[in-house]
């Protein structure tokens, strides 16, 4: 990570007019100000450094140092973002219907929209080290012991199963509060009919095992 690399020295020592701060406090002030101003402004708003740096009470010069660029800056706030996304939404470990990891994965995710909006910042610039997918073997490895389990069905192709868990709750949790706008509804009153229709529909690929989570 470039904040790592190249700013260390920097954030020990401070600068004249900025506050003198730890290296790694300065690099996480500054994701978060980033953060922020993509949220308040939006992503077609644009991201101007100086600006991200007034924002977090950082000397301007130190943005430079620590990160470079605006898409460097982007994908160390995407990084932490999304280390802090998978520990709220990774599957649990205990075997499950589909239905329910669906339901618990949307419910995760929909807090952290902002990360999936960096996400999709960074795809459209076509960053070859973006990761839609971070945990993805111990999803894969998860999902495979529910279907060894007879929890989902073993005709049922995994990856294709796991890129539609993804892709659905990437587009919601992008589109949910225009959804619900634009349908006339609260954003938790749909949040809660499509978490129920999603573990409808999952009972497609229900394998014959009885639910764990009903024993």
């Amino acid at each position: 990570m470039v904040a790592e690399s190249r700013g260390e020295s920097v954030g020990k020592r401070g600068t004249a007019g900025g506050p003198s701060m730890d290296a790694e406090l300065t690099a996480q002030t500054l994701e978060r100000a980033a953060l922020e101003l993509l949220e308040r402004d939006g992503v077609l708003g644009g991201l101007n450094l100086r600006e991200v740096a007034d924002h977090a009470g950082v000397n301007r010069g130190l943005v430079y140092h620590y990160f470079g660029s605006r898409r460097d800056l982007l994908r160390s706030a995407l990084r932490r973002n999304l280390r802090e996304r998978i520990l709220a939404i990774r599957l649990l470990d205990r075997p499950a219907r589909f239905g329910a990891r669906a339901r618990h994965a949307l419910k995760g995710t929909v807090r952290y929209a902002s990360a999936l909006r960096l996400a999709v910042l960074l795809l459209l610039d076509n960053d070859t080290q973006l990761r839609l997918m971070p945990d993805l073997s111990r999803t894969q490895e998860l999902l495979r012991r529910d279907q060894d389990a007879g929890l989902i069905d073993g005709d049922v192709d995994l990856v294709a199963l796991h890129a539609t868990l993804n892709s659905l709750t990437m587009g919601y949790s992008l589109s949910r509060a225009r959804l619900a706008k634009e349908f006339g509804v609260g954003v938790r009153e749909l949040d809660e009919r499509v978490f129920t229709l999603v573990e409808r529909l999952s009972s497609a690929v229900d394998g014959p095992s009885e639910d764990p989570g009903k024993s």
